[in-house]
């Protein structure tokens, strides 16, 4: 089985698409079609970084790179037989899904990064990839720093955000990999006692916001009332989802899912391992 995988925020870079752009007319006829209060073509292009790493503009600009990319692939007979994508990717995988079309999908992300922009502004936060460390000893440490639940339920959200002093697990990545995010005070406590354990690495990633944390409170209540103005076809195929680490089935509500992933950990490794299992072979 195919697999499509579509990467999150931080694999942006100046120049990105530019060369897919000049050669494959059905990436540029993407770029036409889509309306935007910048120029995404431009910024991918020319940049600067600094901007294009303002998720305001990330996130249109790499979901106009994926859906690019997929038209390309699928103009030339490759098809994915199932699809994933981490945070922001999992829309690129809904839309290779056929659960909207591209212009639907690169707008939709841009007000998912307007809304998520918004949530953040004014407050400073910092993330670090926690390397070798068990999920139990990351969500212990940060249930210690936090005073609360290790990863947030609908009861500890709004104190975390209100309180500004926490600490939670994000991403589990991979085996061995866990991204932790919070205020900047908090992270660094964290770190220490993460750094004392054998075998345990830490490093700080170069971002400020607070993906997938209670803070994004806001953001998910935006997409929410968002969700209910868009079209969602049932998928062709099937679409790992962060939220649950599964296989999206038919009862689930893609909506809702969808608007707590901003709020939630990304299960990437489970996605991972639930399409190894269904038998997928060939990752894209």
């Amino acid at each position: 089985m195919s697999v499509f995988l579509y990467a999150g925020q931080g694999s942006q870079f100046v120049g990105m698409g530019a060369d897919l752009m000049q050669k494959f007319p059905e990436f540029q006829e993407i770029a036409g079609e889509i309306r935007l209060d910048f120029d995404a073509v431009r910024l991918m292009k020319e940049g600067p970084s600094e901007l294009l790493s303002d998720t305001r503009y990330t996130q249109p600009c790499m979901a106009l790179f994926a859906a690019g990319v997929t038209a390309i692939l699928k103009n030339h007979g490759i098809f994915a037989e199932a699809a994933c994508g981490l945070s922001l990717g999992e829309y690129g995988a809904l839309h290779a899904a056929d659960v909207w079309d591209a212009k639907t999908y690169i707008e939709l992300t841009a007000f998912r990064g307007q809304a998520m922009s918004e949530a953040a502004a004014g407050k400073v936060y910092a993330m670090s990839a926690v390397l070798n460390a068990g999920d139990t000893l990351v969500e212990e440490i940060c249930r210690e720093i936090t005073g609360t639940q290790a990863i947030p339920d609908e009861n500890s959200c709004s104190d975390a955000a209100e309180s500004n002093r926490f600490v939670f697990p994000v991403n589990f990545n991979g085996p061995g990999q866990v991204v932790i995010c919070g205020d900047p005070d908090s992270v660094e406590k964290a770190e220490l006692r993460l750094d004392q354990e054998p075998r345990v690495q830490t490093k700080r990633l170069q971002t400020t916001a607070p993906f997938h944390t209670p803070v994004l409170e806001p953001a998910k209540q935006a997409l929410r009332e968002k969700f209910e103005c868009i079209p969602f076809h049932t998928p062709k195929i099937p679409v790992a989802v962060n939220v649950t680490g599964k296989l999206l089935s038919q009862e689930e509500d893609l909506k809702c899912l969808l608007a707590e992933q901003v709020v939630k950990p990304v299960r990437f490794r489970e996605d991972l391992t639930a399409l190894l299992e269904a038998g997928a072979d060939d990752f894209i």
